[in-house]
């Protein structure tokens, strides 16, 4: 088992550390992303691993810092070679608003001008969502068994009712992710025997007022009720015993860090990462490796999995049509945008066109010579 922090920060994002994102890579190849935090998108496509072994997201809960980038990784996901649905997996809420399906649906139709506007033109087998929305409440459910893997959720406590950790248990390894929480009565009952648990540790009550300008009370609140505070972390990873204990959700900084790990140590003396982003663990049955990733940040696409597909033209746009109920002709330029073109670039772009029919031996009509632009 693999797991790489692809964002480690706060509620805020910052260039330095994205918002909540672990991704699990096991030895069978598969690969599950938990949170997808502002900012992370950045970090996954930094990893270039092929969009489509990264089709299935665990979201704990519905704040931004832990669900942000969801629509980058959907939309850009899809645009650099991801062939087929997202998969997402997140808990319903006391109401259907407050629920994952709820979010994704709204996701979904704040984007249908850009995915108005991409369909027909690209490979569109990568722009549709899959969510399995699950009960918030059941403890300890199976959500997911696959391959040889089983993911479990189980009630977490964070600003409303709704959020959940997760547990993925693969060839005798054991996974735990508490996406936010305050301690709470299951982590504690289902983290045991972790070989890595990743909880969140939140900033110390004096740097939330220093750093950030919060009031005492507000820092107090937003510190140890809200979050975990680092001294309650620590009574955590004190009770569960993981093989290694993970610490999250604060910025990692020189004048930051010290009060963290010195608050932690007072109540846990066990192995212990202060996570930041690009951090890996290699944890195997024997050994448990800590180590940073070697990346790449002016990335392009990653390698394919599958072969691309021609553009689907107005077949694409019709069952798009159907889905999102916008009328085939507002997905295709009107005659008072067609008459706006300027001509001045026509022959240059017909020697593009030219060129790579002569190169690529096949024909490539030119648009603008067509009845129906995108046929």
């Amino acid at each position: 088992m693999r797991v790489i922090a692809c964002g480690t920060g706060m509620p805020t994002t910052r260039a330095a550390q994205a918002a909540a994102c672990f991704l699990v890579e096991l030895g069978n190849g598969d690969k599950f992303i938990f949170d997808i935090g502002s900012g992370s998108a950045e970090r996954l496509s930094s990893l270039q691993i092929p969009y489509d072994f990264l089709d299935k997201i665990f979201i704990g809960h519905l704040h931004a810092d832990h669900f942000g980038s969801l629509a980058e990784i959907f939309i850009g996901g899809a645009l650099m070679g991801r062939q087929k649905p997202l998969r997402i997996w997140g808990p319903n809420g006391p109401v259907p608003e407050l629920g994952t399906a709820y979010a994704v649906e709204k996701m979904q139709e704040m984007y249908t001008w850009d995915l108005s506007g991409r369909v027909g033109i690209v490979d569109f087998r990568g722009y549709s969502i899959e969510v399995n929305e699950f009960d918030y409440t059941v403890e300890n459910a199976v959500i997911y068994e696959d391959n040889g893997v089983t993911i479990r959720s189980f009630p977490a406590i964070h600003a409303l009712d709704g959020p959940v950790s997760f547990s993925l248990a693969w060839n005798d390894l054991k996974f735990i992710f508490g996406s936010d929480t305050y301690p709470n009565k299951w982590f504690i009952k289902y983290a045991q025997d972790a070989d890595i648990a990743i909880h969140e540790c939140f900033v110390a009550v004096p740097d939330l007022v220093a750093k950030m300008g919060f009031t005492p009370d507000s820092a107090l609140m937003v510190g140890t009720q809200v979050h975990t505070a680092p001294e309650a972390f620590g009574k955590v990873m004190s009770a569960i015993k993981p093989r290694m204990a993970v610490a999250y959700h604060f910025f990692k900084d020189f004048d930051t860090t010290p009060a963290v790990n010195d608050r932690i140590r007072t109540t846990y003396d066990g192995p212990l990462s202060l996570a930041e982003d690009f951090m890996v663990w290699n944890v195997t049955k024997d050994n448990i490796r800590v180590r940073m990733a070697v990346v790449e940040e002016a990335t392009w696409s990653p390698p394919l999995v599958g072969t691309p597909q021609a553009p689907g033209g107005n077949h694409d746009r019709q069952i798009f049509s159907e889905s999102a109920g916008v009328p085939m002709d507002a997905m295709l330029y009107s005659d008072f945008i067609i008459g706006g073109r300027w001509a001045g670039v026509d022959e240059v772009l017909r020697g593009i066109y030219k060129d790579a029919s002569e190169t690529l031996g096949q024909e490539f009509p030119y648009p603008a010579d067509q009845e129906n632009q995108g046929n």
